[in-house]
């Protein structure tokens, strides 16, 4: 074989070698973009879904924002009530459960009443504290249907930063999916001043 032939051969190879690499390098550049546009949608697609359920965040009633505070507790004669993943719907199973936690309030006039709801431990603080507001507005009216005084039902919701037990199980989760009526005893109102007790 001639000396040209060779060279000839040799450039020929090495001109395969480079359209080679280039394919392999378009293609590796096609390949990181799809995936960085997938990550991109991806990145975007949660934002807006984090951005949708800090909307469903619910107003404070004004009804019930008086009836607060951290000395609500818990009654032996207050059951709780649990509930579906991802749902405020309340069970079958819990109205048997509230019709007799209401007959204990009502006939317990003294009591002021807070409807705490909480949640398992999948999704976002923000979507749990909505999830867990909804919950405890559910059981609030279904005491007020039953006959239990508007003015003394209050609801907080404590999302996901409450849970009974940290499992990584249903059974655990489905214990942090609750709705716990507390009650404390009727807030006396304030003693007027001695400004307010002069008569004009």
């Amino acid at each position: 074989m001639s000396t040209i032939r060779v060279k000839e051969t040799h450039t020929r190879l090495q001109a395969l070698a480079v359209i080679s690499a280039c394919a392999l390098a378009v293609s590796g550049c096609a390949t990181a973009g799809r995936r960085a546009r997938a990550k991109a949608a991806r990145d975007k697609a949660a934002v807006a879904e984090e951005r949708t359920q800090a909307a469903e965040i619910p107003d404070v009633d004004v009804s019930e924002a008086s009836v607060r505070g951290n000395d609500f507790a818990t009654a032996p004669e207050l059951e709780t009530i649990h509930f579906e993943y991802d749902s405020a719907n309340l069970p079958d199973a819990a109205a048997q459960t509230l019709k007799k936690n209401a007959a204990y309030l009502k006939s317990q006039s003294g009591l002021e009443v807070l409807v705490a709801g909480s949640c398992d431990d999948r999704g976002t603080v923000e979507y749990n504290l909505a999830l867990g507001q909804k919950r405890a507005k559910e059981v609030r009216e279904y005491y007020i249907r039953l006959g239990v005084p508007a003015a003394a039902l209050g609801t907080i919701s404590y999302g996901k930063e409450s849970p009974l037990c940290s499992d990584a199980t249903e059974e655990c989760r489905n214990r942090n999916r609750r709705a716990e009526t507390k009650v404390r005893a009727h807030a006396a109102p304030a003693p007027a001043t001695a400004a307010e007790s002069i008569q004009p």
